[in-house]
């Protein structure tokens, strides 16, 4: 992990060199400096922000790995049901305005599947209280954000999964992590 680490690191503070830019390698890095983000709150080195809130790319390009301790695989896996409802949520949003998706049977509405799946999270201990049975981002309920903020909300959420996904097993390799929602 420490090596993936100083690699994220290190793409991080060059693209970090590079801004302002267009180039999609340079955008890249820099949101998978959420994944890298991730990575330093599993060894104990940082703060996990709330998910409408990206890290601070340049404090967590710089930050050193020296007396990092790997976090308890149960508090791992609590994160990462957390990023997994995180980003389901953001593709709801997306499936939501495409109108392609059948939803389950016992529920007449993306807003009721939206609330149910707020409150069990919840209560599971893995989500923030819910705002009018939706998740709470940018100070108001999901369903109201602006297309900067889903797409802000979505990038956080996907690269944090994709982080804990990695971390807990799931993949061959960094880039082979799947993103099942």
């Amino acid at each position: 992990m420490l090596e993936r680490s100083r690699a994220l690191q290190t793409d991080l503070r060059g693209a970090l060199s590079r801004l302002p830019s267009d180039d999609r390698q340079v955008i890249d890095a820099v949101w998978q400096g959420e994944a890298l983000g991730t990575l330093l709150w599993a060894l104990q080195l940082v703060e996990l922000p709330p998910y409408d809130q990206p890290f601070d790319s340049e404090e967590i390009a710089e930050t050193r790995l020296e007396n990092a301790s790997l976090r308890d695989s149960e508090e791992i896996d609590l994160e990462r049901q957390s990023a997994r409802l995180w980003h389901w949520r953001a593709r709801t949003s997306a499936v939501q305005a495409e109108g392609a998706v059948d939803l389950p049977e016992r529920y007449a509405s993306f807003d009721q599947l939206i609330a149910a799946t707020a409150m069990r999270g919840f209560e599971q201990g893995v989500l923030p209280a819910p705002m009018r049975g939706d998740f709470p981002a940018y100070g108001k309920i999901y369903r109201h954000l602006s297309p900067g903020q889903l797409t802000e909300a979505r990038s956080i959420a996907a690269e944090r999964q994709h982080a804990l996904n990695w971390l807990c097993g799931e993949g061959r390799s960094w880039d082979e992590v799947t993103l099942d929602t």
